[in-house]
């Protein structure tokens, strides 16, 4: 199916990020958020970052307008019934996201795709909210979304072969690099990465090294672009540890279990680059 006009449900980074990638491909999208207060500044946002993609000579100033206007914000779920594909991006807890879901079910055209956002919770469990979940996939686009070419297009057992289809071919349409994988905990990088950087924080204490030189070490000695510190400053350490906790409960593995110092970061309020202090300290 061809997707003329593209829902985002949640205009916080990720989502915002989604609706840019969007409306600078030159679909129309219409984001939903809970207040106007909220849909107006992830659309003041969404312009400082096109705005930027002026100054650096990537968009001209009329391409940066006409992707602007692409954008309509509401903050009524019933406003989605038009969408052809609906990409949710609301916090990471599973019952929100099931009554979104069955909110969507209701709404939107027997034809239409639901996809999350989710980068470690069971779409399949998310897609049983509905009365449809053949036309549920994940679409797990990577922060920041206009920047990192990956999504991970997830199938559950009960994705029909047309949803999955039609994430792929858009995720394609908005330059993305997608990739195919089957609804397992973590999917495919998160399973990888989660227990990789949880390694990397408990090494810190155990080797007595700074996070700078960490960063340093898997830079410089293992052609890392970016160290694991600055990575996880970069993701939030909430979100990692949400995910990690959740492949734990998941896996049952030791390894996804956050480590002590992320925990406490976590109670400091050091979420890393959205609030200036992490492991680095950040201009906001």
């Amino acid at each position: 199916m061809e997707v003329r006009k593209v829902g985002v449900v949640g205009l916080g980074t990720m989502g915002a990020g989604i609706a840019q990638v969007c409306v600078q491909a030159g679909i129309e999208t219409l984001g939903r958020e809970v207040t106007n207060e909220l849909g107006e500044a992830a659309r003041d946002r969404i312009d400082h970052y096109l705005g930027r993609g002026v100054e650096k000579g990537r968009l001209s100033e009329d391409q940066r307008a006409a992707a602007l206007e692409r954008l309509t914000t509401t903050t009524r779920v019933e406003d989605l019934a038009a969408c052809d594909l609906v990409i949710e991006a609301v916090v990471e807890e599973l019952d929100v996201k099931r009554a979104l879901f069955a909110d969507l079910d209701r709404l939107v055209r027997p034809d239409a795709v639901l996809a999350t956002n989710t980068s470690a919770l069971s779409v399949t469990e998310i897609a049983e909210a509905t009365d449809r979940p053949e036309r549920v996939v994940g679409m797990h686009f990577f922060n920041p979304a206009p920047v990192l070419p990956l999504v991970e297009v997830v199938r559950t057992e009960q994705s029909s072969d047309e949803a999955v289809e039609t994430a792929f071919v858009f995720a394609e349409r908005v330059g993305k690099q997608p990739i195919r994988c089957a609804d397992t905990p973590g999917f495919v990088v998160n399973r990888i990465l989660i227990p990789l950087l949880n390694d990397c924080v408990r090494v810190l204490d155990e080797a007595g090294v700074t996070p700078e030189d960490l960063d340093t070490a898997m830079t410089a000695g293992l052609n890392w672009p970016i160290g694991p510190c600055a990575l996880i400053d970069l993701i939030g350490v909430d979100v990692h540890v949400h995910a990690s906790e959740a492949l734990r409960l998941a896996l049952g593995e030791a390894r996804m279990e956050p480590p002590p110092r992320l925990r406490q970061m976590l109670e400091e309020g050091r979420l890393g680059r959205k609030n200036g202090a992490g492991f680095f300290a950040y201009e906001t």
